[in-house]
């Protein structure tokens, strides 16, 4: 495993010294789950006080699921499919709260992966239980994927999640000033740019959605994998820098991230670049503490990426961390096995917990 600082290679913080202890393997988790959930079945309760859902859901905006399986299982909510809008049946979460704290608790919000077409928020899974045990509050949301509507939509309904949690933060003992989000692949994407928008006014806002006079800002990001400026994916791919040997490619008209902007990704340069987290670095008024993590032989993602958002945002004097898996596939189970435990350590230093 590989910590890098800036551009320099070297060992840094508490994600080195924390991980050599723990095993490999667990319960990670693959976007690419997306592509056999036509298969599965939904079975869904929902009360006020509790959740229970397994395999996936077919929706207008593409496919949910799956709940469990590789990506581990959550205890059940303490709150199910709350709406944080009403445009849009998709504009759910789900809420855990630690049942033991003495205070309003810091809260992490997962925004879950699926190549923008896929997914659902079960998808937080095993990362649950160690961030309540650690003093937690836990949202996980969903959002409009590309097949139900494309660009800013989905990133939309993600700052609107965040901006219902501190509005309602109250009802619920959370801190509103210690929000953190995580999210692996596509949701990697989702929180970065969280992250860069920070208070910023962007094409990302939609007043519509409710609470526009709340920030949706965030005091701290875990990035996995995620894209972070998609007009040099392919390029980064073709380098052969890395372990990968058969790369997914970006920019065909039918790719994850043209699917996603609603055009080839070279033929919508303004959108894409609307949709990159690396376009607002420079132009941040607020950065938070980045945690990013990448593995070097991802087919899906190039490693390059996370590199790219890792020294710009070190460059603007933000605290960014990027930790590079040797050998690790896109979701590869090494992720939650080596990292879930040290990054729900270094959430408690950053946010408190």
């Amino acid at each position: 495993m590989k910590h890098l600082h800036a551009a320099p290679l070297r060992t840094v913080g508490m994600l080195a010294s924390l991980a050599g202890s723990l095993l490999l393997g667990a319960c990670g988790a693959d976007d690419a789950a997306s592509t056999s959930r036509s298969s599965t079945t939904s079975t869904t309760t929902n009360t006020a006080e509790s959740t229970t859902t397994t395999g996936a859901t077919s929706t207008e905006g593409g496919m949910r699921g799956p709940g469990g399986g590789s990506f581990g299982t959550a205890p059940t909510a303490t709150k199910a499919n709350v709406e944080y809008a009403t445009t849009s049946p998709s504009q759910v979460l789900d809420l855990w709260l630690p049942t033991d704290a003495s205070g309003p608790t810091p809260l992490v919000i997962h925004v879950h992966g699926g190549a923008f077409k896929g997914g659902d928020k079960a998808m937080v899974g095993a990362k649950v239980q160690p961030l309540l045990d650690g003093g937690f509050a836990v949202a996980s949301v969903n959002y409009r994927l590309s097949g139900e509507a494309t660009f800013p939509a989905g990133a939309q309904d993600v700052k609107a999640a965040v901006r219902w949690l501190r509005a309602n933060a109250a009802t619920y003992s959370i801190d509103p000033d210690r929000f953190a989000a995580w999210g692996e692949s596509a949701g990697g994407n989702l929180v970065a740019l969280l992250g860069t928008t920070s208070d910023q006014a962007t094409v990302l806002d939609d007043p519509e959605l409710g609470n526009a006079g709340v920030s949706s800002g965030v005091q701290a990001v875990i990035d996995w994998f995620g894209p972070t400026d998609f007009a040099q994916m392919d390029a980064q791919a073709a380098s052969g820098e890395g372990g990968c040997t058969s790369p997914e490619l970006h920019d065909p008209a039918g790719s994850p991230e043209s699917l996603w902007v609603g055009g080839a990704v070279q033929d919508t340069k303004d959108l894409v670049a609307q949709a990159n987290p690396i376009t607002y670095v420079a132009t941040a008024t607020r950065l938070p503490a980045f945690s990013i993590a990448h593995g070097d032989a991802d087919c899906n993602v190039p490693f390059q990426q996370s590199k790219l958002l890792a020294d710009a945002l070190t460059a603007a004097g933000a605290d960014a961390t990027l930790t590079v898996l040797p050998g690790a596939a896109h979701a590869d189970p090494q992720f939650d096995g080596t990292l879930l435990q040290p990054t729900v350590a270094w959430l408690a230093t950053v946010v408190g917990g």
